[in-house]
C-alpha cells in the first residue's frame, strides 16, 4: 500500500485549490461535495453553516395552505391575503385575479400547488404605482441573520416561476416596515409558459433596522408591476423603500398576462439547497400562528354556509328570571403571534344575521354576539344585551387573525 503525501489538490482547469489538507488532518473542500454512499462520523461533531431542517424562513412556500379562500378565485384588493402568509399589494384596484392553482397547469416536479395571477387589463404604471405579492417574515425567525450588524449573514432566495411573458423580472427584500432599507433583485424568464427555477444570493446588510421578535423581521416581495418611485438599482442595498428593480417586466401592463410561483425558499447561506418540504400538519400549524378558523380547512369562512366545526354555546344565567345567553371558549390550535382580531360568522346554512348566534334547535338567530378576553391562546365568545331562548343550543363560527 502506498501513501500519497500532498497539501493541496487542484483540478487542472481550476484557478484555486479544490481540496486542502493541514498537518492536523483537517480537510477543507472549496465547493460542493457529491457523495454516492453514506457518510459516517466516527467522532467529533458535524457542524452545518445552514441547518438540515427548518432552513426555510418562508412559511407556505409551496402554496399548499389556503385557509381563507379554499382554492376559490378572487379579485384581490390591497392588503388582502391569498394563500396563507402571502399578501397582495396594489396601488390600483381590480387589476388582477388570483387563485391557488389558477389555470390548472402542471406544477414543477415535486409540487402540487402554486399561486397564480392573471392581469385583467393592460395598465400603464405611473411613478407611484406598485403591484406585487409579498410575505412578511416574523423577527423571531430572522434574528439569527444578525442583519443591521457587522455580523450580518448572507441569504439565498430560490423559487419556481412561470409566466406568459419573458424578460427580466424583479422583486426585493426589505425591512419589515418597508421604510428604510431594501435590496431590489432581478431574475430572468427566457421561455414563456415554462417553469423556471431561479436563485438569488443576497449579502447580509450591516445597516437598517430589522425586527427580531414578534414584529416583521423582513419582507420578501415579488413585483407584478412597479413605478419609478418604488424601483431601485438591482443587486445593491439602498436606504430606501424599494420593492422592485428598475426596468423589470410589468405583468400588469399586458392584458391576460399570467404569473405563477411556487417553491419559495429563503435560507441562510450563499447556496440554494433543495426545497424544504414540511409535513402538512406542521405547515398548517405555522400558518395558524397568524390566522386560524373554526371552519374545516376546505371551507372558506363566510356567513350562512355550514354548521360543521361551529362553536356551540352553553347556557349562562344572567337574571333572576332564568333567561340565558350563550357563551363559549375557543382555544386556538396554536399560540398566536399576539392577541388577534376576531371575526364572527353565523353558522346557519341560510337566513341568519351575519356574525350572530344561530339557534341549533329551531333556526332562529340572535344579536349582539361579541368576542372578549382575547389572548394569544384563546377567546371567549358570548352575547350581550339581548336575551335569547333559555336552555337551547346556539352555534357560531369564528376566525382569528394577527398577520404581520
Amino acid at each position: 500500500m502506498s501513501t500519497l503525501k500532498t497539501t493541496n489538490i487542484q483540478n487542472a482547469s481550476s484557478a484555486t485549490t479544490n481540496i486542502a489538507l493541514d498537518t492536523s488532518g483537517n480537510v477543507t473542500v472549496g465547493n460542493n461535495v457529491t457523495v454516492g454512499g453514506g457518510i459516517t462520523a466516527s467522532s467529533g461533531t458535524v457542524v452545518m453553516s445552514s441547518p438540515f431542517t427548518m432552513r426555510n424562513k418562508i412559511i407556505n412556500g409551496a402554496m399548499v395552505i389556503d385557509q381563507r379562500n379554499a382554492g376559490a378565485s378572487v379579485t384581490p384588493t390591497n392588503g388582502q391575503y391569498l394563500v396563507d402568509r402571502w399578501r397582495f399589494q396594489a396601488s390600483q384596484t381590480s387589476k388582477f385575479t388570483c387563485q391557488q392553482n389558477q389555470g390548472s397547469v402542471t406544477p414543477p416536479s415535486g409540487f402540487k400547488n402554486y399561486l397564480g395571477f392573471t392581469s385583467s387589463s393592460a395598465y400603464s404604471v405611473v411613478a407611484g404605482d406598485y403591484f406585487g405579492v409579498n410575505q412578511f417574515v416574523e423577527g423571531y425567525n430572522t434574528a439569527d441573520l444578525d442583519w443591521g450588524t457587522s455580523n450580518a449573514k448572507s441569504v439565498t432566495l430560490s423559487f419556481y416561476v412561470r409566466s406568459s411573458l419573458t424578460g427580466t423580472f424583479g422583486g426585493a427584500i426589505r425591512t419589515g416596515d418597508g421604510s428604510n432599507y431594501s435590496y431590489p433583485f432581478t431574475y430572468a424568464i427566457s421561455s414563456a409558459n415554462t417553469w423556471t427555477y431561479c436563485t438569488v444570493s443576497i449579502s447580509g446588510p450591516t445597516a437598517g433596522t430589522w425586527g427580531s421578535t414578534t414584529s416583521a423581521g423582513l419582507d420578501v416581495w415579488f413585483s407584478l408591476g412597479t413605478g419609478s418611485t418604488f424601483s431601485g438599482t438591482a443587486n445593491t442595498w439602498a436606504a430606501a423603500n424599494y420593492v422592485n428593480a428598475t426596468g423589470s417586466v410589468n405583468v400588469v401592463g399586458t392584458n391576460g398576462a399570467t404569473f405563477y410561483i411556487t417553491g419559495v425558499q429563503l435560507e441562510r447561506g450563499t447556496v440554494a439547497t433543495p426545497f424544504e418540504y414540511r409535513n402538512y400538519q406542521q405547515e398548517l400549524a405555522m400558518c395558524q400562528r397568524y390566522y386560524c378558523k373554526t371552519f374545516d380547512q376546505g371551507t372558506a369562512p363566510a356567513n350562512n354556509t355550514v354548521t360543521a366545526g361551529a362553536l356551540r354555546g352553553t347556557a349562562r344565567l344572567i337574571n333572576a328570571a332564568s333567561a340565558i345567553e350563550p357563551a363559549v371558549s375557543w382555544r386556538f390550535p396554536v399560540s398566536m403571534r399576539a392577541a388577534p382580531s376576531i371575526t364572527l360568522y353565523s353558522a346557519a346554512t341560510s337566513g341568519s344575521t351575519a356574525g350572530q348566534w344561530t339557534n341549533d334547535g329551531n333556526g332562529t338567530y340572535g344579536a349582539n354576539a361579541r368576542a372578549s378576553f382575547i389572548g394569544t391562546d384563546g377567546v371567549s365568545i358570548d352575547n350581550t344585551g339581548v336575551i335569547l331562548g333559555a336552555n337551547q343550543p346556539w352555534i357560531i363560527h369564528a376566525a382569528a387573525s394577527i398577520e404581520l
